[in-house]
């Protein structure tokens, strides 16, 4: 198995080599959903042993792997790390060694994980096991292989495995997050992993370019340039490095991919400011709204039936939503005087969009697609903006300037321990997190 891990939503992708050999020992079979955890009863009580090994370099690797293990689930705030006993382990009446699961639940875990490092024919081996602690049942056992200077991708593969299978569903691990920065003077597009690492530059157009946006299977970004002197919609093949420009003249501005084979964008070139579908290729495949005032920000559903969009049809801009066959549009904010940058979470169920408040404020809140349950996230720390929501739905990253320059945050979906996910020099905004994992 080959590991290739990805205003508006947006993500580029990375391509690199880490081969991985399953091997299931009776373990779970790929895609089946141990329910450990019941929704909202709380985190999932883990054991985390460290890696058994033998050898000096050995060792090294399993300390070096059990961290970024340890750091990667503990980003998710899905568990509860509980070190493991000293008796973990028991010596049978023919000397080996089996786990010992009393002294496991005695200390109040739900679930054990742990495995042993090893080098073989040039590559560590991770050999990974999982058990519920209760009833002793093997979850899951699986070798992870690759080179040394893979083990973080190693470890968040076991991670990305491990998250799934007690979860059921998608996990972070191998996501990535692009964004806007100016800490070169100038406004470029950046990426950086799920967790900060790894941050990488990707546009050098010394000017302006804003709004970074994947397509849901990475092969197409598209974004707005301004080096021609006005706001264009780029679409660029990363595989092939071939870059397609809008092909109507005026504004064009704020991606959003419906599927891979269509991005909305707000287009001019017949006056008012509505959104059309384009191709990759740059050209008009058909327009969506027909209003007089400004139509921006499009994201879709996951099923791309229905698009959420700003619109300043009423007077003050509001989200509204739209059915993409009937063309049916439908109100969904009313609270707050300025409601923008909505963001449609991977389950279907939500949408994130920052307002500004009646003191100026500019806050985050998370509305149900049917209008209901609204509910804030951020309060009385700066300017919030731009959310974007996590593979799993389980986290948003969005901008705020709580610390005085804009910088990028991350939170649970819920707006709980919200945290500063970069540090680096200039300002960071514009965050879309990755559907699309290596």
């Amino acid at each position: 198995m080959t590991f290739t891990r990805h205003a508006v939503s947006g993500i580029i992708i990375v391509l690199c080599s880490l081969f991985i050999t399953p091997l299931y020992l009776g373990a779970a079979e790929a895609g089946e959903y141990i329910a450990i955890r019941k929704e909202g009863s709380g985190k999932i009580a883990l054991v985390l042993g460290k890696p058994d090994a033998e050898g000096k370099r050995d060792s090294e690797w399993a300390q070096n792997l059990d961290r970024v293990i340890r750091d990667g689930l503990d980003f998710t705030k899905l568990f509860t790390l509980i070190s493991p006993p000293l008796n973990i382990k028991v010596v049978n009446d023919n000397k080996s060694e089996s786990i010992n699961f009393g002294a496991l639940n005695s200390v109040g875990g739900e679930v054990y994980a742990g495995g042993r490092v090893s080098k073989k024919s040039g590559n560590i081996n991770f050999d990974a096991e999982v058990y519920e602690t209760a009833s002793a049942k093997p979850l899951l056992k699986k070798t992870y292989s690759g080179k040394e200077e893979q083990l973080r991708s190693i470890g968040h593969a076991f991670c990305e495995d491990l998250v799934e299978l007690l979860t059921g569903k998608k996990s972070l691990f191998g996501s990535k997050i692009v964004f806007v920065s100016n800490k070169t003077g100038y406004k470029e597009i950046y990426e950086c992993e799920f967790d900060g690492q790894g941050l990488e530059q990707l546009t050098n157009s010394r000017s302006i370019t804003l709004t970074p946006s994947l397509s849901p299977d990475g092969r197409y970004l598209a974004y707005t340039d301004f080096t021609s002197g006005r706001p264009t919609l780029y679409i660029k093949n990363l595989a092939e490095k071939k870059t397609a420009a809008a092909s109507k003249s005026g504004v064009s501005i704020a991606p959003g991919w419906r599927n891979n084979n269509e991005v909305a964008t707000t287009l001019s070139f017949e006056g008012d400011q509505n959104i059309y579908l384009v191709k990759p290729n740059g050209s008009i495949s058909r327009r969506v709204t027909n209003s007089r005032g400004i139509d921006v920000s499009p994201t879709f559903s996951p099923d791309g039936s229905k698009m959420a969009f700003v619109s300043s049809r009423n007077g003050a801009p509001q989200i509204f939503v739209q059915d993409i066959q009937s063309g049916e549009v439908l109100r969904l904010t009313f609270n707050g005087k300025y409601n923008t940058q909505p963001s449609w979470s991977p389950a279907g169920d939500k949408i994130a969009y920052s307002t500004m408040q009646s003191k100026g404020e500019i806050d985050l809140f998370v509305i149900n697609a049917d209008g209901t349950g609204l509910q804030q996230l951020t309060k009385k720390s700066g300017e919030n903006e731009h959310p974007s929501w996590s593979p799993d739905g389980e986290m948003i990253v969005f901008s705020s300037s709580r610390q005085g320059k804009k910088r990028l945050f991350v939170m649970n979906s819920t707006g709980d321990n919200q945290r500063r996910l970069l540090q680096g020099d200039g300002e960071e905004m514009q965050p879309s997190w990755s559907l699309f994992r290596k």
